[in-house]
């Protein structure tokens, strides 16, 4: 599996029209064809690995939608037009957006890097090993997990924040990283965007 760092942008970007184009088609509506990813893009080697991705949608820049798989499941296209379509109409935290907000709709795509387990033996040497900015950060315990992409490290510096709201989203006590033994992995993301400035 490629590491993401190497991702083309331009490959990265097609993705992102992709994901763009498939929200549209489930909306009923068109994109222009100068928006569309050009079919020799989506036959390209790159995008027909398996790697583990994630689709994000905001508008004005707040969250509208967020889905993704860790595991690499299934070729990137076909993993990015099932998470467009998830993230825009399955993400139980918002309702599906609407054919009107698909204009103000900002897609982003990131492609994962395989997860690797983070060892730690306390609560001080999880933080330190940490590296904001780069890491997305899976946690575990028991049937509880969650993760956050790299890319929430912009709105939660701090590790210990981070780890914080992660342990709430996994539904486990904000305190419970350190003070349980936790399964924890690393991954890194190249994300493409299609930012409306």
């Amino acid at each position: 599996m490629a590491p993401p760092v190497d991702f083309p942008p331009e490959l990265g970007q097609a993705l992102v029209a992709l994901a763009r184009q498939t929200i549209a088609a489930r909306l009923g509506l068109d994109v222009p064809p100068a928006s569309r990813p050009a079919p020799h893009q989506l036959q390209d080697p790159a995008v027909r690995e398996r790697q583990g991705v994630f689709v994000t949608l905001t508008i004005a820049g707040r969250l509208r939608g967020c889905i993704g798989t860790l595991s690499p499941e299934q070729p990137l296209v076909e993993g990015v037009a099932r998470q467009a379509v998830n993230a825009a109409f399955n993400d139980h935290r918002f309702p599906p957006v609407a054919p009107e907000e698909f204009p103000r709709l900002e897609v982003e795509v990131s492609v994962l890097s395989e997860p690797q387990a983070l060892p730690y033996a306390e609560a001080r040497e999880l933080v330190a090993r940490l590296r904001p900015g780069i890491d997305g950060v899976i946690l575990s315990l028991g049937r509880h997990s969650a993760t956050f992409l790299p890319q929430v490290w912009g709105q939660l510096p701090r590790p210990e924040d981070f780890l914080s709201h992660l342990c709430l989203k996994a539904g486990l006590p904000a305190t419970a990283w350190r003070d349980s033994p936790l399964a924890v992995f690393t991954y890194q993301v190249r994300h493409f965007s299609d930012h409306l400035g």
